[in-house]
């Protein structure tokens, strides 16, 4: 009979070789990079209107604006706006940046009508920003982020990429950013988890059950969101772009994902406790507020990322070859990730070090729901509770 040591080394290989073959590749991120695709300009250009919600982004909204300003698309496009209750200098700034744009007269300013029970504020913004984009009658609509800053040619290239794929939404998770210790240590691996639980070929494949999109930079068509019966219909979701993403699909849309460099959130983490509080926001949500599924996420965390470290200081020398070879296709299954942030290839081997820290932040994320205090945003919380 194995020993409890190479049954447990054994799991983990096993998890490992189906992750690694089975889960629709999501480690091979050359396949999804938009930044190496280059889609066939379509014969005429669709209308488009960005929605921008923002709350309290007077340190990142200029050059988000700036960025919007310079974007080089050809067809007609304008953009929108929509403070959401900003205690700042957020208005002030954006209008400023704005009037420097290259043409002003397509950016317009909204303030958010007060935040109306059951929606959570992201997507009550997006929604009176809607409300306004639909009076230009848009082919789509992009949402973007009051925190990123987008290439020059990324809607061009995205438009070019829905219109040649018929795309009902097209999404780009953009650039985090990577520069402190805390986000050298784990913004990679966020992307990777990220990419783990929405594989893009799976959100591609119209015949997979998988729907997911980055809320950074999501293109969608206007018929598509009038479909799902517009943003109403995902009031109270906390993790929104998904939510909008499997709601597309649902009603026979096609979607997907892909990754760029070229569009870069400036939103910076300092400290380990800021990204905890990141991922804290939408973790327990993400596992469906159920006590039953968190136990069995940390039990899957374990002998995924952390058994097979821990067998190799066991006696058994099988069991320590097995540890090894799931500890070596676990590095080498994220150093693509490593790589895309262009830090060095070290980093890879310490991926059960990151798997450690968001199990805790995992646990925080349960215990804030459990107190009331959940899917906290901007000074909102935004998933209280059940009573």
């Amino acid at each position: 009979m194995p020993s409890a040591a190479i049954l447990t080394a054994t799991i983990s290989l096993a998890i490992w070789i189906y992750l690694i073959f089975v889960r629709g590749w999501f480690w091979r991120l050359g396949e999804f990079d938009h930044d190496k695709i280059e889609a066939s300009p379509p014969r005429q250009w669709p209308h488009v209107v960005a929605v921008v919600p923002a709350r309290n982004e007077e340190a990142t909204i200029e050059r988000t604006a700036a960025a919007l300003g310079r974007q080089d698309y050809p067809g007609e496009f304008a953009t929108i706006l929509v403070d959401d209750h900003s205690e700042d200098g957020t208005v002030e700034i954006a209008r400023h940046a704005a009037g420097e744009c290259r043409a002003p007269e397509r950016f317009s300013i909204y303030s958010a009508a007060p935040l109306p029970a059951g929606w959570t504020g992201k997507l009550w913004s997006l929604n009176e920003g809607v409300t306004q984009a639909v009076k230009k009658a848009p082919e789509y609509y992009w949402f973007t982020d009051a925190d990123v800053v987008h290439a020059p040619d990324t809607l061009r290239r995205l438009v070019a990429e829905a219109e040649a794929g018929k795309l009902d939404l097209a999404s780009l998770m953009v650039l985090l950013h990577v520069k402190s210790l805390p986000e050298r240590a784990l913004i990679p691996a966020f992307l990777y988890f990220f990419l783990k639980l929405y594989s893009p070929r799976w959100i591609a494949d119209s015949n997979a059950r998988t729907a997911g999109a980055a809320g950074g930079c999501i293109l969608l068509r206007r018929t598509a969101l009038e479909r799902i019966g517009g943003l109403a219909a995902i009031r109270g979701e906390v993790i929104d772009d998904c939510a909008l993403a499997r709601a597309v699909k649902n009603s026979g849309g096609r979607i997907w994902m892909g990754l760029t460099r070229a569009s870069v959130s400036l939103r910076e983490y300092g400290s380990f406790s800021e990204i905890r509080d990141l991922i804290a926001r939408t973790a327990f949500t993400q596992l469906g507020y159920s006590a039953f599924v968190l136990f069995g996420t940390l039990v899957g965390m374990f002998f995924t990322y952390i058994a097979p470290v821990v067998v190799l200081f066991a006696h058994d020398s099988v069991a320590r070859i097995l540890g090894g070879v799931a500890w070596v296709l676990m590095s080498l299954s994220f150093l693509p990730t490593v790589w895309f942030y262009r830090r060095s290839l070290l980093w890879a081997p310490l991926l059960p070090l990151a798997a450690l820290f968001y199990s805790y932040a995992t646990c925080v994320s349960a215990v804030r729901y459990w107190l009331g205090r959940g899917g906290q945003w901007k000074g909102r919380t935004q998933a209280p509770r059940a009573t």
